[in-house]
């Protein structure tokens, strides 16, 4: 085995290192530990990456090399390695760009437990993108709840404390669905493990033994982690967990941790789960027909929304529900187009959840949409932002998204006639809506406002806050124009995925 793949479990252990550590700092060393890891993480997942386009192939590390069926293990492939160094890099950028906020917002004898929190999540991140092993993705999604959680209420506002608890209890529906699914399924094949569990149930199903069970099994499974990863209906706590938090963990939880439950999905797909079977194909029917409805809903909800923070929140319903669609086409298209958006929509709103925070802070603290008339003038670098996050989410050419709408289209036409024509027309459907509610917005940042409006006068942005909105901004642009050769990635990983 060589050094570099390593990595990965030293990526996992490293972040919950950190954890440790920081319970003993400052949260001034907390911060700046944090930002060592996640860079650390980020350059340690893109040699990963390097490694594994270089092999060609994945490869299996097993802790304390005890094999099958007793030892606990983590899969890397290009798939995984992209992943991981995707959201590395989103998470440090939008930490970067919450700093200021994180030190008014949360008490100072309370900013390294931030950063615990920070840590822990991008541990159990890692965690669901790498393991192998059906349990240790059932303690990580436990983490990754608790973490989240605590992120929520870091700002010590009164809202925050009634949304972690709306956050709390579906997200603890969630895993209690999922842990009674796992439960059911280790019964039948007798295996935690990803792989062995696939292999058992090749040889059970072909006799048509255990159809009620997998069926209730793909059932649990798939609402427990949809419960967490804001699939609508299940998508009330959102709004709140998104719309009053500090604008980092905001953008966090919006792009990364929803992002790590469907993730884990996509692998049990692909690793465990019959898909190909009759329940398989019901199953993505259903997962079909309700990110149809989430794409619209979501989008309609947003419409509706004049708090600018929870209409952005609204849109991530939306979005969710995109990605559902492509996973319910039921084919490897849709699936890559679903990785694709995975990273696309993580750009997007981390951008947008940062930018958001700059226009409020110049607009007075306001966050009602035409409160924050000239905010654009009065914030430029953050009006610069939200406007490419909102022409990205339109699907406007030369950004992320538009590449991700395109190939939501593209892959609509390798599925059945019907859920081609009903794909179209939930995109064209979608998209407008989209437009109305983010260019309207747009709007009224720039709106005409006299000169003695156009400069905010209590307020300063950072030059790690422009940073980061730029960085944001970049990486919006450059996943539009060099698809190409991410796609390729999603491909060639998805290829020896399972």
């Amino acid at each position: 085995m060589t050094f570099v793949q390593n990595f990965p479990f030293f990526s996992i252990i490293l972040s919950m290192f950190c954890a440790i550590v920081s319970s003993v700092l400052s949260g001034k060393a907390a911060k700046w530990l944090h930002l060592a890891m996640v860079t650390t993480v980020l350059f340690l997942s893109l040699g990963v990456l390097q490694y594994t386009l270089v092999t060609g192939e994945s490869y299996t590390y097993m802790m304390g090399h005890y094999p099958a069926p007793w030892g606990n293990e983590i899969r890397i492939g290009p798939l995984e390695a992209i992943m991981a160094a995707a959201f590395a890099l989103l998470m440090l950028l939008s930490v970067l760009g919450g700093l200021d906020h994180i030190e008014r917002e949360v008490l100072g004898s309370k900013q390294n437990l931030f950063y615990i929190l920070m840590d822990l999540l991008m541990s159990s991140l890692l965690a669901l993108i790498y393991t192998n092993d059906l349990f240790t993705a059932y303690v990580f999604i436990e983490i990754c709840t608790i973490a989240a959680c605590g992120l929520i209420m870091a700002k010590k506002v009164g809202r925050v404390y009634v949304s972690a608890v709306r956050y709390m209890i579906m997200s603890l529906v969630g895993s209690g669905l999922f842990l009674i699914g796992l439960s059911l399924l280790y019964s039948i094949t007798g295996h935690l493990l990803m792989s062995p569990a696939k292999e058992a149930l090749e040889n059970i199903l072909p006799q048509s033994r255990y159809t009620v069970p997998m069926t209730v099994i793909l059932l649990l499974l798939t609402i427990g982690l949809g419960i967490k990863s804001g699939l609508y209906p299940f998508h009330t706590w959102i709004p709140d967990a998104y719309g009053y938090t500090t604008p980092a963990a905001s953008a966090v939880l919006s792009s990364l941790v929803s992002k790590g439950y469907i993730f884990l999905l996509i692998k049990l797909m692909v690793r465990v789960l019959p898909y190909g079977s009759l329940a398989g194909q019901h199953m993505t029917n259903v997962l079909f027909v309700f990110g149809i409805i989430g794409m619209i809903m979501g989008s309609v909800d947003a419409i509706r929304e004049n708090n600018i923070r929870r209409m952005t929140s609204f849109s991530s319903v939306a979005q969710i529900g995109y990605i559902y669609m492509g996973l319910g086409l039921g084919t490897t298209a849709g699936m890559a187009a679903a990785l694709f958006h995975v990273i696309s929509h993580g750009a997007m709103k981390a951008l947008l959840f940062v930018s958001i925070s700059g226009l409020c802070e110049t607009s007075g603290g306001r966050m009602d949409r035409l409160g924050l008339k000239g905010a654009g003038f009065r914030h430029k670098i953050a009006g610069l932002g939200f406007t490419v996050g909102s022409l990205s989410m339109i699907g406007m050419p030369l950004l992320t998204g538009f590449v991700s709408k395109y190939m939501f289209a593209s892959a609509a036409t390798t599925a059945e006639p019907v859920k081609m024509i009903a794909a179209w027309i939930a995109l064209a459907i979608s998209t407008t809506l989209n437009a109305v509610y983010f260019m309207r917005t747009v709007l009224v940042l720039y709106t005409w406002v006299p000169q003695e409006q156009r400069e905010a006068k209590d307020y300063r942005p950072s030059g790690t806050e422009d940073a980061a909105t730029l960085g944001l901004a970049l990486m919006n642009l450059g996943l539009g124009i060099a698809s190409p050769p991410v796609i390729a990635v999603l491909s060639k990983g998805l290829e020896i995925f399972g």
